[in-house]
């Protein structure tokens, strides 16, 4: 049965890698709309959701017939719920990208103006932060996932640059606040990107190393009372 099931796992495996291939295309084509200010390109974004969600749906279903079936244990149950719990993510993240899709629509709508954002560098972290984090699921490599881990308070803070140049634009040109809002929605929605790339790499820590290591500070502060 160790056989099959094992097969079993290889192609759960890469359904999830396809599915993170998708959802990554989909964030491109947003962040792309964004700055190309492409209506059209937004439009395949919304339209692209309906596949995610079903691939999401798919290999939830799968999930859990492997489940029922073989009754896994030990590290091919690790493995199981890793592939869940990703699976929800990456869905998640799809959302996100029409969430930018349809701010890309707005900006389209608005007369252009110059935007002193690095957009563009925010994505190209994000998107890493994403591909490694499942790099480290197909590698089995805790220590990559830590990285992605570290490297979301980079992105943390510069959503918080790009909020405080808002800020101060709103202030100068009233008259685009419509636009410096949208702008500023694109940056948090790349950062909830970032944080679900961190709670895959948590996920894939998990799974290799079998602790759960999310909120290590709420933790800690419990055991000090």
């Amino acid at each position: 049965m160790s056989v099959h099931l094992h097969r079993e796992l290889d192609r759960l495996r890469g359904r999830l890698l396809s599915l993170a291939g998708e959802v990554e295309q989909q964030l491109q084509k947003a962040i792309t709309a964004v700055l190309n200010r492409d209506p059209q390109l937004a439009d395949e974004v919304e339209a692209g959701d309906r596949k995610i969600d079903q691939f999401e749906v798919e290999l939830e279903e799968e999930c859990l017939k492997v489940l029922a079936l073989y009754q896994p244990v030990a590290a091919d149950l690790r493995f199981l719920i890793t592939v869940l719990k990703i699976n929800n993510d990456l869905e998640r993240v799809g959302d996100l990208a029409v969430n930018i899709a349809r701010k890309a629509r707005t900006l389209s709508q608005m007369p252009p103006v110059r935007m002193p954002f690095d957009l563009d560098g925010m994505w190209r972290k994000v998107q890493e932060m994403l591909r490694q984090s499942v790099d480290s699921l197909v590698n089995g490599d805790a220590d990559a996932a830590e990285d992605v881990c570290k490297r979301d308070e980079a992105v943390n803070a510069q959503k918080k640059a790009i909020r405080q140049q808002v800020e101060q634009l709103i202030e100068q040109h009233p008259d685009q606040v419509k636009t410096w809002l949208q702008v500023l929605a694109v940056s948090r929605n790349l950062e909830r990107v970032a944080d679900h790339a961190t709670n895959i790499a948590e996920d894939v820590i998990y799974l290799v190393r079998g602790h759960i290591v999310r909120h290590p500070a709420r933790f800690r502060d419990r055991d000090q009372d």
